[in-house]
């Protein structure tokens, strides 16, 4: 049993237009490197040059943002719920 990852529309170009996909990893770093595998493009939407989180980007486990816990190396456990989240702005 892998991991949930919901993806969100604007990536769902990657993933032949699926809004959720199973990946495998011990933290979200080795899972977003699994899911670059079967889903190219993925990364590099989600890392920037420096191989951080971009900014509009943000990233749960199980409702948890990533920021707070460990990030990039966040344990995840199988049946873990992963879900990549652009931030949306806007306002007056």
């Amino acid at each position: 049993m892998g991991v949930k990852v919901r993806i969100p529309t604007p990536l769902r170009g990657l993933t032949s237009g699926q809004g959720e996909v199973e990946g495998q990893g011990d933290s979200i770093n080795e899972l977003i490197e699994n899911l670059e595998q079967s889903y190219a493009g993925l990364r590099e939407r989600i890392y920037d040059d420096s191989g951080s989180v971009r900014r509009f980007i943000n990233i749960y486990v199980n409702e948890e943002d990533i920021r707070f816990l460990q990030g990039v190396s966040t344990q995840l456990k199988p049946g873990d719920l992963v879900s990549i989240v652009p931030a949306i702005a806007g306002g007056c």
